[in-house]
């Protein structure tokens, strides 16, 4: 069953102008981003304070990296991404 999920970019900070607006958008992913975003946490693989941008960022760009992994774009990255999910999920596992 997918999820569904609403992402917010907003800039902070004192360069964002006073009419600086959001970017809002939908995005589905057939894994629970929440409960992995947990796991990512409980495994230590980055720091504390990197581990939601390192997890969402993740899973949104391998959801948009597999619908396209055919075009010539993604498609050299693509064996590479496997790879790099392959190693980061045994780490998943040795530490269990």
């Amino acid at each position: 069953m997918p999820h569904t999920y609403r992402i917010t970019v907003q800039e902070l900070g004192t360069s964002a102008s006073p009419s600086a607006g959001a970017l809002t958008f939908d995005a589905t992913n057939h894994d629970n981003v929440l409960q992995v975003l947990s796991r990512v946490r409980e495994r230590r693989a980055v720091p504390d304070e990197e581990t939601a941008e390192f997890t969402i960022g993740l899973k949104l760009f391998a959801d948009v990296l597999l619908r396209h992994r055919r075009e010539p774009l993604f498609a050299e990255l693509f064996p590479h991404f496997n790879v790099f999910m392959k190693k980061l999920k045994k780490l998943d596992a040795a530490q269990d």
